[in-house]
């Protein structure tokens, strides 16, 4: 198997020929997805825009908006901004949410030809890994979006490296994933304390990895690209 790692942010030009894509966003795009679908929420719709957003609440309005800027501030006029520890105890059963983010969702829109798409964070790496295990691939790609001018996207690096090892057959340490995700760049602005649109219950909420036992396969659905989460098979 070809395993090819790509900073979404390093990005000019690439093949899309690959047999799966799996976006990484840790801090916090797809951590946060996946608390939503703890919280009993029947699907995702990734957007790029705020408009594309109003658009489809048009269609769905009785979607949750979750929305983010670039540096993670919440996106004006969304329900709530990009953060696990808001969604987590949200009473979500059966309704869905709309996601716009500056990184993660990007990431998805980019590759949406992808034969096999999937959204993926630590919190879910295990479920991730178990569904890439199940079906014939040869060129799998792990994107990470977290690195930007001033941060060094460790926190995505370290799922695409539990990924990757478990793809290979190697040993994976949970423990030091999880602080790479406190130390790295963004991490530490959380542990910091002084922006609140970062707090320090995300960071502990995105570090817990293999919390849920759900991949997050991305498909194309009725109104564009739809994430629903994807159980272990009985």
């Amino acid at each position: 198997m070809q395993i090819h790692r790509i900073s979404l942010n390093r990005l000019v030009q690439v093949s899309h020929d690959f047999d799966a894509v799996v976006a990484i966003d840790v801090l916090r795009s797809f951590s946060t997805a996946a608390y939503a679908f703890a919280a009993g929420a029947s699907e995702i719709h990734p957007v790029g825009t705020a408009g594309e957003a109003d658009r489809l609440l048009d269609l769905l309005p009785d979607a949750l908006t979750v929305g983010a800027l670039p540096g993670g501030r919440p996106m004006p006029g969304f329900d709530l901004g990009n953060s696990p520890s808001r969604v987590q105890d949200l009473k979500l059963a059966g309704r869905p949410v709309i996601l716009s983010t500056a990184a993660g969702v990007q990431a998805l829109l980019r590759f949406r030809t992808a034969p096999r798409l999937f959204a993926a964070s630590l919190v879910c790496a295990g479920a991730t890994l178990r569904a890439l295990r199940a079906a014939p691939l040869e060129r799998v790609a792990l994107i990470t979006t977290g690195e930007w001018i001033d941060r060094d996207g460790d926190e995505d690096i370290a799922c695409a490296d539990y990924l990757a090892a478990g793809l290979q057959g190697e040993p994976i340490d949970r423990e030091a994933l999880a602080l790479r995700v406190r130390n790295s760049d963004f991490g530490r602005r959380f542990v910091a304390g002084t922006d609140p649109a970062l707090p320090l219950a995300d960071l502990n909420l995105c570090m817990q990895v293999d919390r849920f036992d759900f991949a997050m396969p991305v498909t194309r659905g009725r109104y564009g690209l739809e994430i629903r989460p994807l159980l272990p098979q009985t």
